[in-house]
């Protein structure tokens, strides 16, 4: 209170209005991998020092490019002749397994908007999970990525390549249970054939940790080109013997354009989850969070890697066994070359968290509801508070109930927020400082089997 001790008139303002909660970003994933370079003011001083950037030119500003390829081939069949072709080819043993780059120009071509860069290491190097599993430490210390990415992590190889590939995601799972703020999104690592029995059987059946991640499948082919040098890195082949594209231009013109066209040309392959993350970011923008991220054409995507029928989906969305779906992209002709056909997490057999929208809409607003409450550590755990505190939870759910995130015909259907002694607390419960608040929201789901029933109508005189 004032404390009044000269005579005269005194202002004071006593607050009415509950205090408000500001929703928490959706979308700011971590990328985790290597880098060409990772400079701020001196070489090396941003390698796993996390770096907010918004656009593919801060990206080349601190971190540089990609690594230039050097398995490239252009290959002609009869120079010399009116009939001369050109084919472009790339050398899957000494491809760049460094992705990062390109990963960042499909997250960006997707919708995708500010993010986090981590740099585990300068490329060229191998990749290991060990530099990666860093990486995920690092994107712990901040708490504003709500998604975890690791792009790179498909190119591990070795006898334990599977092992350690699921490894590393499960260390980003571990992170997202402890933190309960971040969604991991991965693809299922290309071990051919047994890919699906690969993540089911190596990932931990934890619903725990499952209901935080989503894995998608298969690869992308992308209309990205690849990064490569005139000089050394192409090798041209019947034109009299193998050339440089460098030589190449000064001996012919016309074979030069032709080789860089056709190399310019091939569809470059890439995990999907850098694209997901962009149409997740691109959903949330324009619907919302608790809009699945399905059904929504991949941009500079050419096609799947493999083409996935409705019935090889069917053992991909459910599995009776482990319940780890996996959201597959499929082509739809007439609709789209690579449409994102899923939104299960990895805990599908659960009813409480089986999809994504469900599990990143709670995220958001215990993210939120988190924040705005801190203010209230301290203050006395009275009636006072509580109602103070249950009016600013209300207020926040009604304006997500407005806006199509809830259920019900009114906001008693659609959620509700209990507070109080003898409801939520005890005396002991207030006696050792404890104010619970009890949050219950009916959120909505996606539509994923919508079910026509048709049948004969009989004539009637009705």
């Amino acid at each position: 209170m004032l404390d009044f001790k000269t005579p005269g008139v005194y202002i004071q303002e006593i607050p009415k209005l509950p205090p408000s909660i500001a929703s928490v970003e959706t979308a700011i994933p971590a990328f985790i991998g290597y880098t060409q370079k990772a400079d701020l003011k001196i070489a090396g001083d941003l390698i796993r020092k996390p770096t907010r950037i918004t656009s593919m030119l801060e990206y080349e500003r601190y971190f540089g490019k990609a690594d230039p390829e050097t398995g490239l081939v252009a290959a002609f069949t009869g120079a010399g002749t009116s009939d001369v072709a050109v084919t472009a080819t790339i050398n899957p043993a000494t491809a760049s397994v460094h992705l990062l780059y390109y990963s960042m120009q499909l997250f960006f071509a997707n919708g995708g908007g500010p993010c986090y860069i981590i740099s585990v290491g300068i490329y060229p190097g191998a990749i290991t999970n060990t530099d990666l599993e860093h990486g995920i430490d690092d994107a712990g210390t901040i708490n504003e990525v709500t998604l975890l990415v690791v792009p790179e992590a498909v190119n591990i190889t070795g006898g334990s390549a599977v092992a350690q590939y699921y490894g590393i995601f499960d260390k980003a799972l571990d992170q997202c249970v402890e933190l309960q703020d971040r969604f991991t999104v991965m693809d299922v690592y290309p071990s051919g054939a047994t890919a699906a029995a690969d993540l089911r059987s190596t990932l931990s059946n934890d619903v725990l940790k499952l209901k935080y991640g989503a894995a998608y499948y298969p690869r992308l082919y992308t209309l990205l080109t690849y990064d490569y040098s005139d000089e050394t890195l192409v090798t041209v082949t019947g034109v009299g013997g193998s050339a440089t594209l460098d030589a190449l231009k000064a001996a012919n013109l016309k074979y030069y354009n032709m080789a860089k066209a056709a190399i310019n040309g091939l569809e470059m392959l890439l995990p999907a989850a850098p694209a997901v993350v962009g149409q997740y970011a691109a959903t949330d923008n324009l619907r919302g969070v608790w809009k699945a991220p399905a059904n929504v054409n991949i941009s500079r995507a050419t096609r799947p890697q493999l083409i996935v029928t409705g019935k090889q989906q069917a053992g991909l969305n459910v599995d009776e066994v482990s319940g780890k779906s996996i959201d597959v992209i499929r082509s739809f002709p007439g609709r789209g070359p690579a449409i994102i056909w899923g939104a299960r997490t990895l805990a599908g057999n659960d009813n409480e968290w089986r999809y994504v929208p469900v599990r990143r809409f709670f995220n958001m607003v215990e993210e939120s509801v988190k924040n705005a409450t801190e203010q209230f550590v301290f203050e006395p755990n009275d009636q006072n508070t509580w109602t103070r505190v249950k009016s600013m939870i209300e207020n926040y759910l009604t304006t997500q109930w407005k806006n199509g995130a809830l259920m019900g015909a009114s906001t008693a259907e659609a959620f509700y927020v209990h507070i109080g002694l003898g409801s939520t607390m005890t005396e002991l419960d207030i006696w050792e400082g404890r104010m619970i608040v009890e949050i219950g929201m009916a959120v909505v789901r996606p539509a994923e089997f919508i079910v026509l029933t048709f049948m004969h109508k009989m004539l009637s005189e009705k």
